[in-house]
């Protein structure tokens, strides 16, 4: 048994959970719902914070372990401004059983990420989804025309760190949140960028990340650059971002593009819906016999 089990034994215990939320871009935040703060594991908990949290629904199985926290929106701890930028979104939180009169004696209860996090009458709610939620994601591979990997990834292996691929730029102007105008990247033809990333590198944005939609070069060089969705805070003239090249997941642009066919995660001679659905006529490409040699799409 544990000192906290001992603790627990007693039947007159001094006890309070503690929550620590780390974020992607590596902040922490730590809160207790005891009216004193407390700090371990290099950890500072702040009382009265006005994070509390439902019972944790567990299971024996590789059912998903959850729970919803709930918090009110301040200056001081978690802020709206932060929410709507994305910046717990993925954040990792760890929750503790604790004897605030002798913090050592403490037991981990629950591990896991932020899911949903809902907004209104300056409250959030936030879903909080255990380590097995990563079980429900599917696996393997999907036979596809299209590139199943991810730019950069361990199975696609193109070097990002290229100059080819990756540019860091300063913009020069912006329309909110979603469409950035930049000078002195006419070396990268039209489109390079679409389907790519952009990373705010410095500014109150700083971390944010978002799909490029489209780019454009204009006649002058300069290169306009918008966004899927805005970015939840709006970088402005004289911060820095990173331009990571686009994907479209096709042979042609693996083979053309990235030099990197070899590595290619597709399988681009399947034949299309159409051609399976033909029916075989005499004559014709498909008379019914072997595939090898005709047919759209089809090895020669």
């Amino acid at each position: 048994m544990t000192a906290l089990d001992d603790h627990l034994a007693t039947g007159l215990t001094t006890l309070c959970r503690c929550w620590a939320i780390t974020r992607v871009d590596g902040v922490t935040h730590g809160f207790t719902d005891h009216d004193l703060n407390l700090a371990f594991e290099g950890i500072d908990f702040r009382a009265q914070s006005g994070l509390t949290a439902r019972a944790v629904v567990a299971g024996t199985g590789l059912a998903v372990d959850n729970t919803e926290a709930m918090g009110a929106l301040s200056d001081a701890a978690i802020t709206e401004a932060d929410i709507a930028a994305g910046r717990y979104d993925g954040a990792e939180l760890r929750l503790w059983q604790v004897n605030w009169a002798d913090p050592a004696q403490r037991a981990l209860r629950f591990r896991g990420h932020i899911g949903e996090v809902r907004r209104s009458g300056g409250a959030f709610h936030a879903e909080l989804r255990g380590l097995t939620e990563a079980l429900n994601q599917p696996q393997g591979r999907v036979y596809q025309a299209p590139c199943g990997a991810v730019l950069g990834d361990a199975r696609c292996r193109v070097d990002l760190s290229d100059p080819a691929y990756i540019t860091d730029a300063e913009v020069t102007g912006a329309e909110g949140a979603r469409v950035f105008t930049f000078a002195g990247l006419d070396g990268y033809e039209p489109g390079w960028f679409t389907r790519g990333t952009l990373e705010v590198l410095t500014g109150p944005a700083v971390g944010l990340r978002q799909h490029v939609k489209q780019d454009r070069l204009a006649v002058d060089g300069t290169r306009t650059v918008g966004l899927w969705a805005p970015l939840g805070v709006a970088p402005g003239p004289g911060d820095r971002v990173r331009l990571v090249a686009g994907c479209d997941k096709r042979a042609e642009t693996c083979r053309l593009k990235f030099n990197n066919f070899i590595n290619f995660q597709g399988f681009p001679h399947i034949p299309g819906e159409d051609w399976l659905m033909r029916v075989p006529r005499r004559g014709a490409d498909n008379a019914g016999g072997s595939l090898q040699g005709i047919g759209p799409g089809l090895p020669t």
